[in-house]
């Protein structure tokens, strides 16, 4: 298999093992069913020139490997600003639901566009291999993915920056798009960033929120992740994600944080 899923037309998917997540047997990480909802919202029609400017994926329960259906639409429509959604079904079950803000572009100049630096080229960033507990290292997501580190690491806990490359594709097929390369990446930020060891608690995020203020170019997305935990077991994991010319977008995660 050379994708995370397999086209079956009329809007299903069959999810090969590149997806397997590291959480519990037989089940997705939610990095690439994120993709797939982006790819369906970059399906609705449109009217002007816009793009996606905030997408939230809310996670109502574990994406299976099996059979998944996305349906999109656009719930508001407008001439700057319109409002869209979309949902992944296993089966009878909706398993996920994605809402974003979909923005009129214009000209930003450079007076007024602006990030947090570059970070250092994924060409010299070294391998980062995860940790060997973590589940479907040898043939899930995570192997699925090329990581290189920047700064921390994905072995100890901490905040850690990190290069993301996919090594394959999201749909057998099809090139992935910059923004489906961006949410396939972008749901790692609790994993780069584990503040706990994985073997003795959870820290499961229950969303992703993602403000893109320019879609990547290239096949590499940077994430500099930090989670933060408070008292009662509810923690954030946030990331600026980036391309090598700079950021592009900032993520979020809500946390539920227990033991084993």
């Amino acid at each position: 298999m050379t994708a995370f899923y397999e086209p079956l037309g009329d809007g299903r998917f069959s999810p090969t093992e590149h997806t397997a997540g590291p959480w519990t047997p037989g089940t997705q990480h939610f990095g690439p069913p994120s993709a797939l909802l982006v790819r369906a919202l970059e399906e609705v029609p449109l009217a002007h020139a816009s793009r996606l400017a905030r997408v939230t994926v809310e996670i109502l329960g574990p994406a299976p490997l099996t059979e998944l259906t996305v349906r999109s639409r656009l719930d508001r429509p407008g001439r700057s600003v319109e409002l869209l959604s979309a949902e992944l079904s296993a089966g009878e079950k909706v398993v996920a639901r994605a809402s974003a803000w979909r923005l009129a572009t214009s000209d930003s100049t450079e007076v007024i566009a602006g990030g947090a630096e570059p970070l250092p080229p994924p060409e010299t960033a070294e391998p980062a291999p995860w940790p060997e507990h973590w589940a479907g290292g040898d043939f899930g997501y995570l192997a699925a993915t090329e990581w290189r580190a920047v700064r921390g690491s994905m072995a100890e806990p901490g905040p850690a920056t990190v290069w993301a490359r996919q090594r394959v594709a999201l749909v057998g097929g099809e090139k992935p798009s910059p923004l489906q390369r961006l949410f396939a990446v972008a749901d790692s930020g609790n994993g780069v960033s584990n503040y706990l060891d994985p073997r003795q608690w959870w820290f499961i995020n229950t969303e992703l929120t993602v403000h893109i203020q320019r879609e990547p170019d290239g096949e590499w997305i940077g994430l500099d992740a930090l989670t933060v935990v408070g008292p009662d077991g509810i923690g954030t994991a946030t990331s600026r994600l980036h391309d090598p010319g700079g950021q592009v977008a900032t993520g979020a995660q809500a946390l539920l944080v227990r033991p084993r």
